[in-house]
């Protein structure tokens, strides 16, 4: 078995070129003893490949860092491949240059090829690759050009044919400064610009994005238009359209079908698997355009803008700007949020960026948004929705400066970040970025709220004695006992506290449970248990309540039982008293 690492700074491109190579025979884990993700895959049964932590050098002492040198000095790799990225390459090369110090034959990838010549370079490949005293392949993984000769090359590789000479006049430099000068004089030789160079485009691009006054409002206004695409022009039209199907199409041709079946096997079928199952899945639109738009905000190179911006915002609060990375993760699911605040330098970084990213509202309450809003402020349903997050946001802030002065009194991290070139983001990515989100969400509907809607329907169709009134249930009766809790929040009826209770499996059930106690016409029954102050409280409470049981196992599996257990009290207590504010003061004002 050959094993070949691929090394490279973060953003040049490595994930898509391990993707490639790999396919679907990829295996991620974490390194033994180290909170850093490891991903393996295979080329073929006799290659091995090895995507090593992005990281800019190897003379520093990050987590990251330390997971490279020490898997390179182990011996455990036959072939280094150094992903480059060739529109920046003053910066990238520095860590070719300390690679050599491994001993070890080295292929260089210059990846995104397409957008160095974009900006006038035109780089001489045989004299690169002679200074350097290694094979140099341009290639550009995002469109897979250069990836069959980079396969082909793998495949058949002489690994003993390239062997370096240990005597390279750049292997050992005394100081940073020496290695950047010669790495300039190299590239002096080896580049030349054409007429095409408007690299200055980046440049004006960032002094409106970034700039000091008008910077925070692109922002929001940018993630309102997502909002309002999601949420007025494309997903919530689709889902009211998938809606309409269910209720004026699907549901009488089953009820017709059922007609003579048992009342217990009818009710099954209608009340708990399509009634519980399709109250969800009407809001897969919803979800795939939400995603749609963050995924181009991150293609196209706008995300890091964002962390680079929130950075002096994240440090009232304790944190770096790489911080705001997990924390917008946290707006897809808050299982992979959680996992990758690994990625920080401290630990006291890691453990406050995983307690707040529960309180960024995940995909998994957008269906409970999406019906709320739909019923109680319709025409309005883009603004309340971005009220949630916006409130999310600032909670989470709060929070985080009461943890700084508190639980987490140490030093802060220095903050790095890349800030890349900016693109159009290719349709093809886009769309496979964002299916990948919708199919999680199917798998889901398939699985867990599948499994938990059969599950209320039985319990709120049955008790010790058989099938009974929902209001003598065992359901019912366990709602009856924690209703009281929620009675100060507006919302005290045990059908809504058991939406909430069985909501700890998955936000999304919260949802599929009231379709199964109240049937399908939620729009009409909802308003006889809910006014516009006590929806909204709801809703707040949904956001910030106890993430669901999967987030809750990845705290436990990352950060041990003791930071679980208090993730879990404090933001049940945090969600009780923002519902009780936002209840009795709304209240107050328009009762």
């Amino acid at each position: 078995m050959r094993t070949i690492a691929l090394v490279g700074n973060p953003n040049v491109g490595k994930t898509t070129l391990f993707n490639a190579l790999t396919g679907s025979n990829q295996y991620v884990g974490n390194w033994a003893g180290v909170t850093v993700e490891k991903k393996e895959g295979f080329l073929d049964k006799s290659i091995k490949i090895v995507d090593l932590p992005g990281i800019y050098a190897m003379d520093t002492y990050s987590n990251e860092e330390k997971v490279a040198k020490s898997f390179l000095l182990d011996d455990e790799a036959d072939l280094i491949v150094n992903i480059v990225d060739a529109s920046n390459l003053d910066r990238n090369l520095y860590l070719t240059t300390q690679l050599k110090q491994f001993n070890k034959p080295i292929v260089m990838l210059l990846n995104m090829i397409d957008v160095a010549e974009s900006k006038g370079m035109d780089i001489e490949f045989s004299k690169l690759s002679k200074e350097l005293g290694v094979k140099v392949i341009p290639i550009s993984a995002s469109k897979g050009k250069g990836l069959d000769k980079v396969k082909d090359l793998l495949l058949n590789l002489d690994i003993s044919k390239l062997y370096i000479d240990n005597d390279s006049k750049y292997q050992n430099f005394e100081t940073e400064k020496e290695a950047y000068s010669y790495i300039e004089n190299l590239l002096n030789q080896c580049i030349t610009y054409s007429s095409k160079d408007n690299s200055n485009i980046k440049d004006k691009i960032d002094n409106i994005v970034l700039n000091k006054f008008a910077a925070y409002p692109i922002f929001l206004g940018i993630i309102y238009l997502i909002f309002k695409f999601t949420f007025n022009w494309v997903g919530q039209p689709l889902s009211d359209l998938l809606d309409l199907g269910l209720q004026e199409q699907l549901m009488p041709r089953l009820n017709d079908m059922l007609a003579n079946s048992s009342p217990w096997f009818r009710s099954l079928l209608v009340d708990g698997i399509v009634g519980g199952v399709g109250s969800i899945i009407i809001f897969l639109p919803v979800i795939l355009a939400l995603f749609l738009g963050i995924s181009f905000l991150e293609d196209s190179g706008y995300m890091a803008r964002a962390a680079f911006l929130m950075d002096k915002l994240m440090r009232r609060m304790g944190l770096s700007g790489k911080a705001f990375i997990p924390l917008v993760v946290g707006f897809g699911c808050s299982v992979p949020a959680i996992m990758s605040a690994r990625t920080l330098e401290s630990e006291k970084d890691r453990k406050l960026a995983a307690l707040l990213v529960p309180l960024m509202s995940c995909n998994a309450r957008l269906p409970v948004y999406a019906l709320f809003a739909s019923i109680f402020f319709p025409g309005k349903e883009t603004p309340v929705v971005f009220s949630l997050y916006v409130l999310g946001i600032v909670v989470a802030f709060l929070i985080g400066l009461l943890f700084k002065n508190t639980i987490f009194k140490k030093d802060e991290e220095p903050f790095i970040i890349e800030l890349p070139e900016y693109k159009l983001p290719e349709v093809k990515s886009l769309l496979l970025h964002t299916w990948d989100k919708g199919k999680g969400f199917l798998k889901k509907a398939g699985t867990i709220i599948l499994s938990i809607s059969v599950l209320v329907w039985f319990l709120s169709n049955f008790n010790f004695s058989g099938m009974v009134d929902i209001n003598d249930s065992l359901f019912a009766s366990i709602g009856k006992a924690i209703a009281p809790i929620f009675k100060p929040l507006g919302f005290g009826s045990w059908e809504t506290s058991m939406s909430l209770l069985t909501g700890l499996m998955a936000k999304e059930v919260v949802v599929s449970t009231m379709g199964v106690i109240f049937g399908n016409d939620l729009q009409a029954i909802l308003p006889q248990h809910f006014n516009v102050v006590s929806a909204y409280g709801f809703l707040v409470f949904v956001l910030l309540y106890t993430p669901c049981i999967t987030a809750i196992a990845t705290m436990r599996k990352e950060y041990g039982n003791k930071m679980m257990l208090f993730s879990i009290a404090y933001q049940l207590v945090l969600a009780w008293i923002a519902s009780f504010i936002v209840y009795n003061l709304g209240s107050l004002i328009i009762f």
